[in-house]
């Protein structure tokens, strides 16, 4: 008989993929979105997990507006901290495994280079205390709860979604002839979405647990990979760079916040793609 396994967050571009992935290796997949399942609301999330009985549940499912949690910080917390909370507490009474997505957000940025699962948190903004809020009651509450943090996913999903992704809207930018200024003085370490499930569902099945990096695997300013995305979509983009100094938000950012997957390289899961080759294959994908 199939393992069961829950999707939360189902319809967003790490879900998809998810639900893809699983389904492919042979498992009986219950996905769930906002619609079907409120994970902020306690008693819904205890009596679907008892209904449904999974093997495991991932919990892509997230605020993720970073700027305008600054203005709503309770809405960020409910969703990214205390619907964790629920899920914890439901995967415990089920006896059923947690896969929760977190963020590159929790580092503040200043080491300058790729952060590694030793370095120490630092959130600097409402989103970010969010996310690391659930990541500790993922951890609290479950003895053995897998926290996987990623950096800028990108993936098709976001071809239905209202929100897309950085690749979708600088495409969309340079075939309208648009001006385009990128920060060159952020980095990250964009992940495809494909690979971050596979990676993290390999991670499940070795029966792994506590916090692991599944970045792209490669350090790069955004504007850099706003050139690259055009490269490989062959767009001719009028493209430059700023600053943070000179595009303002309302939120704190981390200005290096890449992802060095030191766990996932010691436990021997496959290694990230190179991003060349995922954005390569995102833009193929897509069409």
């Amino acid at each position: 008989m199939a393992k069961r396994v829950v999707v939360i967050g189902a319809s967003g571009q790490l879900g998809v993929e998810l639900c893809a992935d699983l389904k492919q290796r042979g498992y009986e997949v219950a996905a769930f979105g906002r619609a079907k399942l409120d994970i902020t609301k306690a008693e819904a999330v205890e009596r679907t997990l008892a209904e449904v009985e999974p093997w495991a549940v991932f919990n892509a499912a997230a605020y993720n507006m970073v700027d305008v949690a600054e203005r709503e910080p309770s809405a960020a917390m409910e969703a990214n901290g205390l619907a964790v909370r629920n899920l914890a507490i439901a995967c415990r009474q089920t006896d059923a495994r947690l896969v929760h997505f977190s963020t590159d957000y929790v580092f503040d940025g200043t080491a300058g280079r790729p952060y590694t699962e030793a370095d120490a948190v630092h959130p600097l903004g409402a989103y970010a205390v969010s996310k690391l809020a659930g990541e500790l009651y993922a951890c609290a509450y479950l003895d053995n709860a897998l926290v996987v943090r990623t950096s800028g996913v990108f993936g098709i999903g976001a071809l239905k979604t209202a929100r897309g992704n950085f690749p979708e809207l600088m495409m969309r930018l340079a075939r309208e002839g648009k001006p385009i200024r990128v920060v060159e003085d952020h980095v990250a370490s964009p992940t495809y979405a494909p690979a971050l499930a596979a990676r993290s569902i390999d991670l499940l099945e070795k029966n792994l647990s506590g916090v692991f990096h599944v970045g792209g695997g490669q350090a790069i300013s955004w504007f850099d990979y706003a050139r690259l995305i055009f490269e490989k979509a062959g767009l001719t983009a009028n493209l430059n760079p700023t600053d943070a100094r000179e595009y303002r938000t309302d939120a704190r950012r981390p200005k290096f916040s890449a992802l060095e997957n030191a766990r996932l390289r010691e436990c021997g899961i496959a290694p990230m793609p190179p991003l060349a080759d995922a954005v390569e294959a995102y833009v193929k994908s897509r069409q």
